[in-house]
């Protein structure tokens, strides 16, 4: 989890609902990895999720600096750690009597075990993650927040501030970890050769096979006294280059809808909490918590949590940076809008020109071919992974759509982004479906003009509609003229289905511009347009005025054509020196939620389909998955967008 932009942490203070359910849906990886590395056992890490979001739920008006926001959410999430592991000794030490035994986490349900599952670790990496199982609770408590430092996930200062302890103070605690977890990796990897040495076979006669200091001890110093079983033969990587890079395990769905049905339940209640209470919680956590709710400070009433998921339940971040591939999830149902026939183009007059960011190279990854589109370079091209559909996820809006290539856990990746349709700039679906998600065919370039193409795409279009050219005003892209378009567009309008016009990289609303010719010939020559298709990238990563932009852009063609609008491709890319620059993905899923909430303004625009579903391993970009199926922030953002 990148920190929140402030912007956002502002507005869900302040009681944007919307701001308030991104906000939530960020933080609850950071949350559930960081307990669930601490705690090892389901249930106690699913309590603590649930108890944690729900005061950060009740306790975000009090936040003063919203730039802290992430060390007082860590904060929280250690107090509510150490209280429920608190709780645990507590009913163990009252059942201690009835029975002697040592009660231990399941190994089969804790997270380390949850964690090799999930990520598939490499054989050096599930070490560590079995390592992990045999260390004390103040260990896992500070492992948990080491592990994602070094995963990018936390900084060196926050990580101290979580502790209450100084920088300094923090590296030597650190330090003494790492010399533990080597420890306890050398106990994993001659546990699992246990048939090189007769010795460790019989000293571990008596071991139940569940990890315990007391047998930590044994073995340790069996370790170190056994020829055999000594490490020095064994050439581990150093644990911290293991932990860099590590996937979060992503939350899983059941304690999603738990979360929302828990903490919406909380939140509605939140205003009947005094303040005192909630602001002793807040306190304590610390950094930036005020003792008096900015709301009352300003006389504003804050808008009170109706529920952390609105009705399509929005879907909890299902994992951060880089999550981890869960259970595939359907979307709901969602119908499609029908576009408005025309027989014929009628402009008004030329309005008033708006220019777009413009591009002096190709656009992002995409099928650049003028036959039947490859997929893109950036996606890893693995087969279509089969999944059963579950229960649905994520919002789903008839408007909301995306852009797919095929990557690995594609179908996976499209259920559960609460897309209700999708292409993939092509007429062929590509193997690529998922349920409730219909399919919008494209043509792509003049040599996609078929018999055969034109007939599949009247088989495969669940709308009754075509795309029309990709980019023909892009030389790396459909490259045609508006006269060569205008030659072949009879053969789209015989096949009987609504027609989307060319999609231009740029300046579709400027006086003499391709579009603009391509649309006086229509008028000329009686064609048929049924909505204009639009590609827009924003080059100004500012939230607010990127969004202007964008509207503003709509805005100017919807007032040259008066026809619907569908925005088949956007995201914030630019282009500028021949390459492509991304904002963090904090910058682009803030742009996605307010941008969508736009989108929604204008009756106008009858779809929207971001850029696009598969996601690059090199961060930040814009997509939405990375294959295996690992969401980013950015899809959570389009999962939550209605």
């Amino acid at each position: 989890m990148t920190s929140p932009a402030p912007e956002l942490v502002a507005a869900a203070r302040d009681g944007d609902q919307r701001a308030l359910d991104a906000l939530v849906s960020a933080s609850m990886p950071l949350v559930y990895n960081l307990a669930g590395r601490a705690l090892r056992g389901h249930a106690d890490v699913d309590d603590v999720v649930q108890e944690t979001m729900l005061r950060v739920v009740r306790g975000i008006g009090e936040i003063e600096k919203p730039e802290s926001f992430r060390s007082w959410l860590v904060a929280i999430t250690l107090h509510q750690v150490r209280d429920q592991g608190r709780r645990r000794s507590t009913a163990e030490a009252r059942t201690a009597m009835q029975d002697q035994t040592s009660e231990y986490a399941d190994l089969g349900s804790d997270f380390a075990g949850l964690t090799i599952l999930r990520l598939g670790l490499t054989e050096q990496r599930r070490g560590v993650a079995e390592a992990t199982r045999w260390l004390d609770p103040e260990d896992r408590e500070l492992l948990s927040l080491w592990w994602l430092e070094e995963s990018g996930h936390l900084d060196r200062h926050e990580l101290a501030r979580a502790l209450g302890v100084s920088t300094p103070h923090a590296a030597v605690r650190v330090h003494r970890l790492k010399r533990r977890l080597d420890g306890a990796r050398n106990i994993v990897e001659a546990l699992r050769e246990a048939g090189r040495c007769a010795n460790l076979r019989s000293a571990a006669d008596d071991w139940d096979g569940t990890p315990n200091p007391l047998w930590r001890k044994r073995f340790d110093r069996h370790i170190r006294d056994c020829d055999v079983c000594t490490p020095r033969d064994r050439a581990l990587v150093p644990v911290a280059r293991l932990l860099r890079g590590l996937p979060m395990v992503p939350v899983p769905f059941a304690l999603r809808t738990a979360v929302a049905a828990h903490v919406g339940a909380g939140g509605g209640a939140a205003a009947h909490t005094s303040t005192a209470a909630t602001t002793s919680s807040a306190a304590h956590a610390g950094h930036g918590a005020r003792t008096v709710g900015r709301g009352a400070r300003r006389g504003v009433r804050r808008a009170r949590p109706r529920s952390l998921l609105t009705s399509p339940p929005v879907a909890v971040a299902s994992a951060g940076v880089a999550a981890a591939a869960i259970a595939a999830y359907v979307i709901l149902p969602g119908g499609h809008p029908a576009t408005t026939p025309v027989a014929q183009v009628s402009r008004p007059s030329v309005a008033s020109t708006f220019v777009t960011p413009t591009r002096t190279t190709p656009s992002p990854t995409r099928p650049a071919t003028s036959a039947a589109p490859p997929p893109s370079t950036k996606a890893a091209v693995v087969a279509p992974t089969t999944s059963t559909p579950s229960t649905p996820s994520a919002q789903t809006s008839t408007r909301k759509g995306v852009g797919v290539w095929t990557f690995s856990g594609q179908d996976q990746a499209l259920a559960e982004s609460g897309a209700s349709w999708y292409y993939t700039w092509s007429t062929d679906t590509k193997g690529i479906s998922a349920s409730h998600a219909g399919f919008v065919p494209l043509v792509w370039g003049s040599a996609s003009v078929t018999a055969s193409a034109l007939a599949q795409a009247k088989q495969t279009t669940s709308c009754g509609c075509v795309l029309g050219f990709n980019e023909p005003d892009n030389g790396g892209q459909a490259n045609m003229t508006a006269s060569q378009a205008l030659a072949l567009w009879p053969q789209l309008m015989n096949t009987g289905l609504e027609l989307g016009s060319p999609a231009v990289a740029s300046g579709a609303a400027n006086a003499g511009g391709w579009l603009d010719q391509f649309m006086t010939g229509v008028e000329q020559h009686g064609y048929r347009v049924n909505f204009i298709t639009l590609h827009w990238y924003g080059s100004d990563f500012t939230t607010g005025d990127a969004v202007s932009q964008l509207k503003s852009y709509i805005e100017d063609v919807y007032n040259r054509y008066r026809l619907p609008i569908w925005l088949t491709e956007f995201a914030l890319i630019s282009f500028a020196n021949g390459g492509s620059q991304y904002p963090s993905e904090t910058q682009q899923a803030a742009f996605l939620t307010a941008a969508t909430a736009m989108l929604d303004s204008l009756p106008y625009v009858q779809r929207y389909a971001w850029f696009g579903l598969p996601a690059d391993s090199a961060l930040p970009n814009s997509g939405l998955f990375q294959p295996g199926t690992v969401i980013t922030p950015v899809g959570t953002a389009f999962e939550a967008a209605r």
